[in-house]
């Protein structure tokens, strides 16, 4: 049995263990970035009492009654920096002075945006950062919480809306 030059070579100039050993490295290193995206990074949850929310369903479902009772219905748009708002009431119910509008993105809760629109004879406008694409849930309330409507729209894709008491027209 002769041996070769080729095999009295030590292990580490050979091109087999390194290959073999390449999967297994791969992932560790794999591993490592995994747990540091995880340690690093926010979970994102869009509602840290959840709990509460539920609870307040029923205050919400009275909200939207009364709104329903009122025949509200507005139309939103979403512009570049914009948002336009015009509410009618079917039943000539007196409409405020100031409406508050959240947009919810449903994943993240960071890019929530919450503000309060001033305006005459239902006619509310102000000025906003854009938002990201994608469906954005929509709330809008009077300042004293006794009705609201609730409803999505699909940036860029659709940014006009109609909200009716009861869902989304």
């Amino acid at each position: 049995m002769s041996v070769t030059a080729q095999d009295k070579r030590p292990w580490y100039s050979h091109r087999w263990p390194w290959i073999l050993m390449a999967g297994p490295a791969v992932v560790v290193v794999a591993g490592i970035a995994t747990a540091w995206i995880a340690v690093t990074t926010s979970d994102g949850l869009v509602a840290d009492d959840y709990y509460k929310q539920g609870l307040a369903v029923n205050q919400k479902l009275a909200r939207n009654d009364a709104a329903a009772a009122m025949q509200l219905e507005a139309r939103l748009r979403l512009s570049a920096g914009r948002i336009d708002l015009k509410m009618t009431s079917r039943t000539d119910a007196p409409l405020p002075a100031r409406v508050r509008v959240t947009l919810a993105h449903p994943t993240r809760g960071g890019e929530d945006r919450k503000m309060a629109l001033a305006g005459d004879k239902g006619v509310f406008a102000g000025q906003m950062a854009a938002l990201g694409p994608g469906r954005w849930q929509v709330v809008i309330e009077d300042e004293a919480g006794s009705w609201r409507l609730a409803g999505s729209v699909q940036l860029p894709d659709a940014p006009e809306a109609v909200f009716v008491a009861g869902g989304k027209r």
